[in-house]
């Protein structure tokens, strides 16, 4: 059965921690909060998800205006469908509903940085954060 992407597709919480529960960035993850899963999920701007009949197999989860920035979250694959091409397609899939102009940015996890530059991401080394506690000067 061939893998289906689908952007018009509502998740619910419970499938986005199933899904990422499945992948390595589960430990990465507040899975054990359910009003902060919630919370992810209710205000993604796009999601992308890979299903192989009723199983999600993936997604790609983003925040954007649609016309100049795209932050995307998270792209999880459940390990076991690693290596087929998944992960592009849910870029492709996200990346298909966004503007001509609009740039895909992302955070890669340590362990993901080769795959990112081999499917053509160029690298920047520039992020600026304010954790919680933090106060502007």
């Amino acid at each position: 059965m061939p893998i289906v992407y689908r952007t018009d597709l509502p998740l619910t919480a419970d499938q986005f921690i199933d899904i990422l529960s499945r992948t390595s960035l589960g430990p990465r993850r507040p899975l054990d909060d359910r009003e902060c899963m919630e919370a992810m999920v209710t205000h993604a701007s796009l999601t992308a998800t890979a299903w192989d009949g009723e199983l999600l197999v993936g997604v790609a989860r983003c925040v954007t205006d649609f016309v100049y920035a795209c932050y995307m979250s998270e792209l999880a694959v459940d390990e076991q469908y690693q290596r087929r091409g998944i992960g592009k397609e849910l870029i492709r899939a996200a990346r298909s509903r966004l503007g001509p102009r609009c740039r895909l940015r992302l955070l890669a996890a340590p362990d993901a940085t080769d795959y990112y530059s081999h499917i053509g991401f160029a690298h920047s080394p520039r992020c600026w954060e304010l954790t919680p506690g933090n106060e502007l000067k």
